[in-house]
C-alpha cells in the first residue's frame, strides 16, 4: 500500500482487469479507478440531502384539491400519522409551469424551476416509517436499523475514485453532525477507506475545514521520510495480524492525509473561482458547499454529499410558510447554479445530481401537542407514505415526472418508487447491476438494496 507501489501502479496505468465486485484488498490501492459492470451513464454523484423532510406538496408536487378541503377533514381512511393531524392544509405557495416540459414547481424554487427540463421529478417516493432516525439510515444506507455501508461507500467500493490525492467520498455538513451522525456516511463492514470524509463547512479557512491539513513543523520531504518509517513498522505489525481491517484502514488514512495536503487546499478554496461564477452561486454556506462540490467533481472525487438543513432542518412542524421559504431561499439559487455550471462545463452528462430528504410531510395540518408547536396550527407532520425527490444529469431523462401521489398528496398512488428502487436506479446509472455489486460478510453476500429493489427504467434517458 506504500507510495512506491502506488506510484508504480500509476506508471503502468493503474490496476487492470479488476472486477467491480472484487475484494478491495486485491488492488494495489483500494481507491484506484475500477471499471463498472457495464457502460455507465454517470461517473460522479452529488447528493444534496434536504435534511428533515421537505414538504412535497409545497415544493414539487402541487395539490390544488387541498384548497377545496381547506379547513375540512380529508375524505381518506386508514392512514396513520406519527402525531395527530387535522384538516387539509393547502400550500401557502403558488405553483407554475416551467420549461418546455411544463412541469409545475413551487414559487420558492423558482431558480430550480428554470432548470426543470434537465430534471426527472419522482412524485411517488415512499419509505418505511415516519421517524427521522430509521428513515435517514434507509435513504443513506439502504437499511433502517442495522449497521450497513452507506450508498457513497458502496459506490466508492465499486468504482474507486479518479483522484488518489483526495478521498473518493466527501460529506459536507455545516455546524456538526446530523441525526444518526456519522452512521449516515459509514462504511459499515466495507474496508474503512471507503467511509465518507466529513467536512464541517461552517468554516471557510482550509485549516478549520480540514483539521491538520498543513504541517507547520516539517516539510513534505521530512513528512514522507517519517511516513515511510511508520509504514514499514505498520506493515510488519499488519503481517502478524492476518490483514486486520482496522489497522489496514489506519495505514491507508495516513497515506491519504499526506497526499491531501496539496489538492484539498486547492479544491476547497473558492476564491480561485472567477467572480461571475461566485455570483452565479450566490452567498451563504449552501452556495459555498455546492460550488466546492463542483470543484471536487472536477478533480475526480466520486461521491459528494452536501447536507442542507442539518442545524435548522426542513422538519417544519410549525411556521412552515416562513421556514420552508427561508430554507428554499438558502438553496434555490445555488442548486440552479450548480446544474447550469455543470452543464456549461460539459460535466452534467457524467454527473448525477440527487435532491431530496428522508421523507415528505402530511397534506393535513399538525395539531398542537404538549411541548411541541404549542398553540400553532401552521405546520405539517412527517409523512413516509408519499414524497418527492428529483434527479438530474448522469443519464437521467430530464423534463419528466414519474409517478404520482393521490389527489391530496398523502401517499404514493401511481408507479410507486421505494427507496430501494431509487438505489437500484442510481447504481444502474453508474454501470452496476444492484444485485451483483456485493460484499461477502458474516457468511453471505450483502448489497446496498439488500434483497429488494427494481431499476426504474423510465427515469433513464
Amino acid at each position: 500500500m506504500g507510495m512506491g507501489a502506488l506510484s508504480l501502479a500509476t506508471f503502468f496505468g493503474g490496476v487492470e482487469g479488476l472486477g467491480a465486485s472484487a475484494r478491495a484488498e486485491e488492488a494495489v490501492s483500494p481507491l484506484m479507478p475500477k471499471p463498472a459492470q457495464f457502460p455507465a451513464r454517470a461517473r460522479h454523484v452529488i447528493h444534496i440531502f434536504a435534511n428533515g423532510g421537505p414538504s412535497h406538496v409545497d415544493t414539487f408536487d402541487p395539490k390544488p384539491a387541498l384548497k377545496k378541503y381547506a379547513g375540512k377533514p380529508l375524505p381518506m381512511e386508514n392512514l396513520k400519522t406519527e402525531r395527530k393531524t387535522g384538516a387539509a392544509f393547502p400550500s401557502p405557495y403558488q405553483f407554475r409551469k416551467y420549461g418546455q416540459s411544463g412541469i409545475e414547481v413551487s414559487e420558492i424554487f423558482e431558480r430550480v424551476g428554470e432548470c426543470v427540463d434537465d430534471i426527472a421529478v419522482i412524485r411517488s417516493m415512499h419509505a418505511d416509517v415516519p421517524n427521522h432516525e430509521p428513515s435517514l439510515l434507509l435513504m443513506n444506507c439502504g437499511e433502517a436499523r442495522l449497521i450497513r455501508p452507506s450508498m457513497g461507500s458502496w459506490i466508492n467500493y465499486g468504482l474507486g475514485t479518479e483522484n488518489q490525492n483526495l478521498p473518493g467520498f466527501i460529506v459536507m455538513c455545516p455546524g456538526g453532525y446530523p441525526i444518526q451522525e456519522s452512521q449516515n456516511w459509514q462504511s459499515g463492514f466495507l474496508p474503512g477507506i471507503f467511509q465518507g470524509t466529513y467536512i464541517d463547512t461552517q468554516h471557510t479557512r482550509i485549516e478549520k475545514l480540514i483539521e491538520h491539513i498543513k504541517n507547520n513543523c516539517t516539510s513534505l520531504r521530512e513528512q514522507r521520510e517519517q511516513l515511510g518509517l511508520l509504514q514499514e513498522l505498520n506493515e510488519r505489525h499488519l503481517k502478524k495480524r492476518q490483514q486486520d481491517a482496522q489497522l489496514e484502514a489506519r495505514i491507508q488514512s495516513f497515506e491519504l492525509a499526506y497526499r491531501m495536503q496539496m489538492d484539498a487546499t486547492d479544491a476547497f478554496d473558492i476564491s480561485r473561482e472567477p467572480e461571475h461564477i461566485r455570483k452565479l452561486y450566490g452567498e451563504g454556506t449552501q452556495a459555498r458547499q455546492l460550488l466546492i462540490a463542483r470543484r471536487l467533481i472536477e478533480k475526480g472525487v466520486r461521491f459528494v454529499q452536501v447536507w442542507h438543513g442539518a442545524g435548522q432542518p426542513w422538519d417544519n412542524h410549525d411556521d412552515l410558510e416562513v421556514n420552508h421559504r427561508r430554507l428554499a431561499k438558502e438553496s434555490d439559487q445555488a442548486i440552479a447554479a450548480l446544474l447550469k455550471d455543470l452543464k456549461q462545463r460539459g460535466l452534467l452528462e457524467e454527473t448525477l445530481v440527487i435532491w431530496g430528504g428522508e421523507f415528505g410531510r402530511t397534506p393535513t395540518v399538525e395539531l398542537p401537542t404538549p411541548g411541541s408547536n404549542a398553540g400553532k396550527i401552521n405546520g405539517r407532520d412527517h409523512n413516509h407514505y408519499g414524497f418527492t425527490m428529483w434527479l438530474a444529469g448522469g443519464g437521467v431523462r430530464g423534463g419528466c415526472v414519474h409517478g404520482a401521489t393521490d389527489e391530496f398528496g398523502f401517499q404514493a398512488a401511481e408507479n410507486k418508487v421505494h427507496v430501494h428502487d431509487l438505489h437500484a436506479t442510481i447504481l444502474a446509472l453508474l454501470g452496476f447491476d444492484h444485485e451483483k455489486l456485493t460484499f461477502r460478510h458474516a457468511g453471505r453476500d450483502f448489497r446496498l438494496t439488500d434483497v429488494h429493489g427494481h431499476v426504474v427504467r423510465e427515469l433513464i434517458a
